[in-house]
């Protein structure tokens, strides 16, 4: 890709607000469409992942069962790591620390998803988990899960494809924080939740979304102010509707069109891209 003089500096439109944009912006912008354009092999891949690596820890490793009520820790930072968590029902958020004291969602865990990982290398969680609605929990020792993996090949496939996913997970929300205006970066937030809920199988046409603005204002690096103007511009476009329960019920008639709308959000030129 080569950029001439006049294109280093071309004014573009981004989320409606004028930015200069440069040859890194565009490289960028690029890359957040082609992993929007990505989302239905993934989805397919995921949605194979999850299964097999359950059944797969069923038949090879011993593990408890624990209740979770909505709002309950998992685990929490600093404790003694010794376990690896498997969402079995619910959903959960992975929190930080702020410098301020502030807890910062750092991401989202849904049925299938492996949780804990972060505690390997400290021999300590670094993260708090926490569930977002009342939940069901795996929980495996981490020394019999590498006793059984050194036996069976496929759970250590198993295993390292959940470290992985989460390594791409978090590159995504970094691309995404680094390269989409606020709509745009709402809108995929909504996307990935929906999407998340698809590869299980669950409805995608009304989700509740278990964060308070401020949660999610955290968890995608935005003001609370900027968060509810992007949604309430959606609504506004047809992209989205708001039900009840203080507007944490969203329905969203197509996925196709949010997508659409992202992509539209995030639009620059063409001539600055060649």
């Amino acid at each position: 890709m080569s950029f001439d003089s006049s294109q280093m500096h071309a004014v573009t439109s981004f989320s409606g607000q004028a930015l200069t944009s440069t040859p890194l912006q565009a490289y960028q912008y690029q890359h957040a469409v082609a992993s929007l354009s990505t989302l239905d092999a993934r989805s397919s891949s995921q949605d194979s992942f999850w299964r097999d690596s359950m059944a797969l820890l069923e038949q090879h490793v011993e593990f408890g069962r624990r209740k979770v009520k909505t709002n309950d820790p998992i685990y929490q930072c600093g404790q003694v790591f010794e376990t690896i968590y498997v969402m079995a029902s619910g959903l959960c958020k992975v929190v930080n620390l702020a410098p301020d004291g502030r807890e910062q969602a750092v991401c989202l865990h849904f049925k299938g998803d492996w949780l804990g990982f972060d505690g390997i290398s400290a021999s300590r969680y670094a993260c708090s988990a926490i569930a977002l609605e009342n939940s069901e929990v795996w929980t495996i020792r981490y020394n019999h899960l590498l006793q059984a993996s050194a036996k069976h090949p496929l759970l250590m496939r198993a295993m390292l494809a959940a470290m992985s996913a989460q390594l791409v997970r978090n590159r995504d929300a970094l691309l995404s924080m680094g390269t989409l205006g606020t709509d745009a970066r709402v809108g995929d937030f909504l996307l990935h939740w929906a999407n998340s809920l698809a590869e299980r199988g669950q409805r995608t046409d009304l989700i509740t979304v278990q964060m308070s603005r401020v949660d999610i204002g955290n968890y995608l690096g935005m003001r609370v102010e900027s968060v509810s103007r992007a949604l309430t511009k959606m609504a506004r476009c047809g992209v989205i509707e708001f039900r009840e329960r203080g507007r944490r019920d969203i329905s969203i008639p197509s996925l196709q069109a949010l997508h659409v709308y992202i992509q539209n959000s995030t639009e620059v030129p063409l001539s600055v891209l060649h």
